[in-house]
C-alpha cells in the first residue's frame, strides 16, 4: 500500500477512507470489492475490480466536491424452479466504498473509465504553486 506524506507525518491512506459496505445480507470485515490508490506526479488512480458488471451497474459520484463514492449493485441470478444449487459464493446486493480526497484534487476534471471489469477512476492534481524566492542584495557597510 503506497503511503501519502504530509509535511513530516506519513499517513496511510486506509487512515483518509470513509468507507461503508453492504454486500448481500450478512456483515463483512473486509470491502466487497478491492480497490488499488495510488499517486502520481500528475493524479490520483483508484482501480477497481468488479468482475461481472456493466458500466450501467456502477455509479461514481463526488459527495461535497471531496468525498469520492463508488457504488452499484450486483443482481443475484434468477433461479429456476428446476434448479438445485450445490454452492453460492459470489456475493450479490448493494456495494458502496468512499474516499476522502485530498486538498490537491482537481475534483472538477474527474473522469471514469471501465474496461475488462476494471474500474478506473482519475483525479488530477492541483499545481502546487514554488514559493517565490526573491534575491536581497547584501549591502557593505
Amino acid at each position: 500500500m503506497s503511503i501519502i506524506p504530509t509535511s513530516s507525518v506519513v499517513v496511510e491512506p486506509m487512515s483518509l477512507i470513509l468507507s461503508l459496505w453492504t454486500y448481500g445480507t450478512t456483515p463483512s470485515s473486509t470491502p466487497p470489492f478491492p480497490i488499488d490508490w495510488k499517486e502520481t506526479p500528475e493524479a490520483h488512480v483508484f482501480k477497481a475490480d468488479l468482475p461481472g458488471l456493466k458500466k450501467e451497474e456502477v455509479k461514481v459520484e463526488l459527495q461535497e466536491d471531496k468525498i469520492l463514492q463508488i457504488s452499484g449493485e450486483r443482481t443475484r441470478e434468477k433461479e429456476e424452479k428446476n434448479d438445485k444449487w450445490h454452492r453460492v459464493e459470489r456475493s450479490s446486493g448493494k456495494f458502496l466504498r468512499r474516499f476522502m480526497l485530498p486538498e490537491n484534487a482537481k475534483v472538477d476534471e474527474v473522469k471514469a473509465q471501465m474496461e475488462n471489469g476494471v474500474l478506473t477512476v482519475t483525479v488530477p492534481k492541483k499545481e502546487v504553486k514554488k514559493p517565490e524566492v526573491k534575491a536581497i542584495d547584501i549591502s557593505a557597510n
